[in-house]
Order: structure tokens, then sequence, then C-alpha cells
């Protein structure tokens, strides 16, 4: 459970990110980013995997960058739900968002383990 929330943080994070750098993301306040982070979490946790087997095809056909609209798309379903306060301007802006998300995500997350906790190997030379 810690993990979800550490996890639900960098998710925050990364859209905290690209509000600044996309013009077409807007966050109303502290509280919609949170509510968008969990949102976006649990989104991504259900309605993803069925979205992505059910565009198997096209994934396949266009080498998976297909996967870039359905991580937009996501985003999307996000601001539509949480309307007044996470506002996305269109597809091309939440597709931008999504990669923004994804990379401080992949960045963040290879820092921290499995139980929430931070885990740097270093190597050290004798």
């Amino acid at each position: 459970m810690r993990g979800f929330f550490i996890r639900a943080c960098i998710v925050a994070l990364g859209l905290f990110v690209a509000s600044r750098i996309v013009p077409g993301i807007q966050i109303g306040s502290g509280g919609a980013l949170i509510w968008a982070a969990v949102l976006l979490a649990v989104v991504n946790a259900i309605v993803r995997p069925v979205l992505i087997f059910l565009t198997l095809p096209i994934t396949l056909l266009t080498l998976g960058l297909f996967l870039l609209v359905i991580n937009g798309l996501m985003i999307e379903l996000v601001s539509a739900l949480l309307a007044p306060g996470f506002f996305v301007a269109g597809l091309g802006s939440a597709i931008l968002a999504s990669i923004i998300v994804s990379v401080i995500g992949w960045l963040v997350n290879s820092f921290i383990g499995s139980e929430g906790r931070v885990e740097v190997i270093t190597v050290r030379r004798i």
C-alpha cells in the first residue's frame, strides 16, 4: 500500500511538470493534482489493459506507437472525470503529457523498490 501512494506521488510530480511544460494542460489546485494522480493510477490499472488488449492488432501494426495514443486517451479520460480541476486541451497535449509523466516515472521509479523505499545500488572499488 505504501508503494502505491509513493507511485501516485510520482505520477503527481509528472503531471505537475507536464502542466508546466505542455501549454494545453491546466491543473486548478493541489487537491485536483492529487485526485488526478490517484485516478490516473486506477484508470491505468483497470481500463488501460483492456484497451491495450482490444487494440492489439493496430498496436502491432504500428510497432507499439499506438500505445502513446492509449496513454494520451487515459489522461483525456481522467480530464473528463475531473473536469473543473484538471483540463486537457486535446489529444496532442495529452500524448505529450503522457510522455512526460512516463519519463519522469521511469526515472524516479528506477530508485524506488517494490516496498516503496529508496534503493540505490552503489559500486565500490577496492
